[in-house]
């Protein structure tokens, strides 16, 4: 219902007082709300879950981001910039999603209460951890969040903002793109600030790689669940197949799919 241009929506959505807090402690009390209430959801879509908790903290110096314990005795923490300014409203969902619950903090506090050897409780695997991420972000969907246009146009923009890093990070390290490229190419196809672009691409410059590792994850995650659906029927429970997926902590990618097949197989002669 917007009247305008697709530039004039985004400045619209920088500058409107709607889309932000009114201060700090409302930033931390609005995310608090949502990953709570996504708490509430879990045994829909898990029948396993962590015993460890996390706390929510503001970070002036860094963007969103999860900090694991280090042990089962401390919770986890999740931090985001709580300067209303820098973090709006409509990513609030999907990065709470994929920074907490059902993401990062799921996924390390299961694998950290798993009978494996010592080393695997806390390895990460980055297309596993962050496919995890975003592919969380996703689930929240089906999860009933998203409700406000708003929000899930916030989605709809991290969608992008990580496809298009498939582009800026082959482009800075395959192709020889300069910081100043990459920049303009992000925030051209992105709703992020241009504070948020330029950060993000030294992020990039400093860390082959890793922005690749998102989008090909969350990929073979949902190929994965795309085929045990279609093999399994009505036979298909998505609690356990999420306990598949989380069960064996960060695993390669062809690991996992290893392990998924073994799963569907076994489901299969179960039936049978």
């Amino acid at each position: 219902g917007f009247d305008g241009s697709n530039s004039e929506f985004l400045q619209f959505l920088a500058t409107d007082p709607q889309f932000y807090a009114q201060d700090r402690q409302d930033v931390m009390e609005k995310t608090a709300f949502i990953t709570q209430k996504m708490y509430g959801k879990l045994p829909s879509f898990f029948a396993t879950l962590p015993r460890n908790t996390f706390t929510i903290n503001g970070s002036a110096s860094r963007g969103a981001f999860y900090m694991p314990p280090p042990d089962t005795r401390t919770p986890g923490t999740y931090f985001l910039t709580s300067d209303p300014a820098q973090q709006p409203l409509y990513n609030l969902e999907a990065l709470s999603l994929h920074e907490a619950v059902p993401g990062h903090h799921l996924q390390n506090a299961i694998a950290m209460e798993l009978d494996v050897p010592e080393f695997r409780r806390t390895l990460s695997h980055s297309a596993f951890t962050e496919g995890w991420g975003l592919y969380s972000e996703r689930l929240g969907k089906e999860a009933g969040f998203y409700q406000d246009p708003y929000s899930d146009f916030g989605r709809l923009g991290y969608e992008m903002w990580r496809a298009v890093r498939l582009v800026v990070d082959t482009g800075i390290h395959a192709f020889g793109w300069s910081r100043q490229q990459a920049i303009d190419y992000l925030g051209s196809h992105t709703a992020l600030t241009e504070k948020s672009t330029a950060d993000q691409i030294d992020r990039y410059i400093s860390w082959p790689g890793q922005a690749l590792s998102y989008k090909i994850g969350e990929l073979k995650i949902r190929e994965l669940r795309s085929k045990a659906e279609h093999s399994l029927n009505d036979k298909f429970d998505i609690r356990q197949f999420h306990d598949v997926i989380l069960g064996q902590g960060s695993l390669p990618m062809d690991v996992l799919e290893d392990t998924v097949n073994l799963w569907i197989e076994t489901q299969q002669k179960h039936d049978e």
